[in-house]
Formats: structure tokens, sequence, C-alpha cells
């Protein structure tokens, strides 16, 4: 490990501070099969341990070196991997370790995502980036240009997009099951926002934690216990993005990438005034896309969060719940809060209960219903669910996909390992930073819209702002030198 001091004076002198970035020429190599791939993961704690875990399971897979700013972490990835190299920088490890890696895995919390990924790309490495993307829409742009500019392999963090059941809905909404789409209704309970106060003044800093490591770019504060690391920085707007960056992300996926679509021409977002410092506990985001091939002439996407999500929608209604409905209404007329209202996940249906999370696409000949997540897409024609096994078979047979494998265990890995077999030579990335930039930036676009409850905001995506000026600065962010 490097002292703080020494640290510091390192960073300086070898020009790796946040805002200026040394180049370094291209190392890798032309792979064969029989190469053996060296990573280095920065961020190996909670999601870091799993993503690790996972990009360690390929065969051909060598773990070299180790980031992390928690020590805790740090000595139990190390434990699994004694051979790695340890460090606490990332600037440090990758321009000590620059001829000695092939491969940089990103898990850090989300607004170090850019500048880690940014300097590994600089020297050329390819880059494994948890979801989202990144923090701030002018850094998706940015890593998208550099990644097409260097022809770098590049996968973000979303392992459902490997499933089998998304990858069916994906053929089945582009076979044309419901015809063109008009609406896509998202939602997931998850509650990533904080409306409560900023906390008042300081925590001692555990013995484990870098603090200023931890930070990085961002904008120094001083500690409280459980209000960053390890968990809650998702609520937090200085760190994460919410749950619309979270969870969103996820299930925005599936459709996002069977419609085809670009990013939105406006953004509307219904909730609480902000504070400045969380992200409202309960958010509906409305998004105008311009139409694609797979969609009527425009798209409206809306998406819910929080508690009690999704809202009362007719376009939400399953079958056999008629009933339940009623009740709702009745509910609703006798004045009964937000969070008292019985919302749909709860109602029994003749297929079970409306999917605690998911999506439905509502086209002209009828709605399909994509539960999050391992569980088959159904179709709803006229209140009635339709047998779409025959579809299914002709789509499995059609792209070669086999049967479905409810085994998070052996499934969770595939999108670690495309990753790995690409940098190898062997096959793409399905979710590469040029998709995984559009899709980010869409996200992002909803949580800077929370920033003004109630407005809609327009979005031109050539000039890449917004045509309401105020909403520009949420865009960028100056990095804090560290």
């Amino acid at each position: 490990m490097v002292n703080t001091t020494s640290r510091r004076e390192f960073v300086k002198k070898s020009g790796l501070g946040a805002v200026s970035v040394a180049l370094v020429p291209s190392i890798l190599k032309n792979m064969g099969a029989s190469d053996r791939l060296r990573t280095a993961h920065i961020g190996v704690g909670n999601m870091g341990a799993e993503d690790l875990r996972d990009i360690s399971s390929h065969p051909q897979v060598d773990v070299v070196a180790l980031c992390d700013v928690d020590s805790k972490n740090l000595a139990a990835a190390h434990a699994k991997h004694p051979s790695a190299k340890t460090f606490s920088d990332y600037r440090i490890m990758l321009n000590e370790l620059v001829n000695e890696i092939d491969a940089v895995i990103v898990s850090t919390p989300d607004h170090t995502h850019a500048p880690a990924s940014m300097l590994a790309m600089k020297m050329s490495k390819p880059v494994y980036c948890q979801k989202p993307l990144t923090h701030y829409v002018s850094e998706a742009r940015a890593m998208k240009k550099l990644a097409e500019e260097k022809g770098l392999v590049t996968q973000m963090g979303i392992q459902v997009h490997s499933f089998y059941d998304y990858k069916l809905a994906t053929h089945l909404i582009q076979s044309g099951i419901i015809g063109k789409v008009h609406t896509v209704r998202a939602w997931s309970p998850k509650n990533w926002g904080y409306d409560g106060p900023e906390p008042e003044g300081s925590d001692p800093i555990p013995k484990s934690l870098d603090w200023n490591l931890w930070l990085g770019t961002s904008h120094e504060r001083p500690f409280k216990s459980k209000m960053y690391h390890p968990g809650n920085w998702r609520k937090l707007v200085d760190y994460g993005c919410g749950t619309l960056g979270d969870m969103g992300v996820h299930i925005f996926d599936t459709p996002y990438n069977a419609l085809a679509l670009d990013v939105p021409v406006t953004v509307r977002n219904e909730c609480r005034e902000p504070n400045g410092y969380g992200y409202p506990e309960k958010n509906i985001v409305t998004y105008e896309f311009p139409g694609t091939d797979f969609t009527t002439e425009t798209l409206t996407w809306i998406w819910y969060d929080g508690p009690g999500a999704p809202e009362m929608h007719e376009d939400l209604k399953l079958p056999g719940t008629e009933s339940e409905m009623e009740a709702s209404n009745q509910a609703d007329s006798d004045n009964q809060s937000v969070k008292d209202k019985i919302s749909l996940e709860t109602k029994a249906t003749n297929k079970g209960k409306l999917p605690e999370q998911g999506a439905m696409f509502i086209g002209e000949k009828g709605r399909l219903l994509l539960p999050h997540f391992m569980e088959l897409p159904m179709k709803i024609v006229d209140g009635e669910y339709v047998d779409i096994s025959k579809e299914i078979a002709a789509v499995e047979k059609a792209h070669n996909m086999g049967k479905p494998i409810r085994n998070y265990a052996s499934e969770g890995p595939k999108h670690y390992h495309q990753f790995v077999d690409a940098c190898l030579g062997k096959g793409e990335c399905t979710a590469p930073f040029e998709y995984a930039a559009r899709l980010t930036e869409t996200i992002l676009l909803g949580v800077i819209a929370g920033r003004f409850p109630n407005k809609t905001l327009h979005w031109d995506r050539s000039a890449a702002k917004f045509a309401e000026q105020e909403a520009n600065q949420f865009l960028q962010s100056t990095y804090r030198e560290f």
C-alpha cells in the first residue's frame, strides 16, 4: 500500500490526477483461444465481490490485481485470490501494472464509474463496468466515444441482458406478436430515495476506510455513519442515481433493446421538490421517444418506483382482477393516503400476482407482460391471457435459443463470460458501451427531471442539451482533485 502523503505526491508527479490523465500505449496483443486474460478489479465489496467471483469463474482468467478503498473488502477478496496484488488507489494500480493487465472490471459506486473506466480505456484496456454506466450524461457520451475511437471491448453489468426470458421477449416483440407498440409501463417498488434531512456533523471514519479515496472526484463531505459506505450511497445525488439508476436499468433494458429505441425527446418526473441531497422516494417518470420500426409514430414510456409502485392504470389490469380494481377505486374515493392504497402488485389473478417488478408492452394487437425476472412473458388480448406456446417455439428455433434454465447461479456468469470471451477474440458483447451509453443517458435524463418536478423537459440529442437551460447544469460536474 502507498501512504496518503506519498500517494498524493505520486499521483501528482505521474500525471494521473482526476482531470489530467497520462495516455498509455496499448499493450494488448492478439489473443488466441489458448491465451489467458489478466484482470484488474476496482471495487471488490458487495456487488464487486459478485463481479470478481463471476469473472474469475471463467477458466481462462487470471486475477492479477485487486483494488478497494475499504481494507476489509480488500482482505476478503485477497484471501480468495492470494496471488493478486492489492491497492487502495485505482490510479496507482493501473499505472504500476499497465503492462500486467489485459482488462479492467469497475464495480464501484456510480460516481466513480467514469473516472476509473476512462483512465483504464485511455490505457487501451477493455472495461467491464457496472450499471448504470455513469453518474452524468456527459460521462456516458465520453465513454462511448473513447471506446469507439480505440476499438475496445466493453460491457455494462446488466447480467439479465443475457438471460433467456429477456432475449425471448425481445424476439417476440420484434416478430410483431402484439403489433407496433405505443406504450411501455415499467415499475419497481424499491426505494433507493431519501426524503429526510441532510445529516449534520460528522462521525469517526472507520479505520478500514479511506474516505478521501471513496469520495474520489465527488465534492468533499464529512463522513456520516450509515449514510454512504457501504450501502446507502444509491439514495444520494452526489454518488448514486436512485431507484431509476439501479433497478430501472435492468427493467428498462429489454423493452429499450426490443424496440430499438434511442434517447427520448421529452421527459417529465412527478415527484417531490428536490432537497439537493437525496433522491425522491417515489417517482413517476414519463418519456416520449421518436418512433422505430417496432413502435407507432411515437412511444410513451412511464416508469414508477417507490413504495406502492406501480400506480393503478387500465394498461396494467390483469385478467381476473375486476373486483380488486373496484375495491381499489373505492379506497381512492375514501381518501386513503398513497401508501395505504392497494397497489396492483398485491392483487390476485388467475396467473398469480402482477409481478413485484416488471414491464408491460402495450401494442396494437394486445399487451405483453414481462416479469422481472426468470419468468416467461405473457400475452393479454381483450382482457384474457392468450396461449403463445407456438410463437415461443418458433422463436426458440429461429434463434437457436434452447430452453430456459431457471438457475441464477449458472445463468448469472454468462454475461461476464461473454466479456471475457470477447476480449479473447471469441465473439462479441451484447451490452457494449455504444448501447449502454444510450440506455444510461435515457435513465439519467429521468433522474435530472426529478430536479424539476412536474415540468416537461425537452432533450436535443444532437446538441446534448435541454431546451430548458436551467437543467443543463446537471449534465456534468467538475471533478475534485484528490
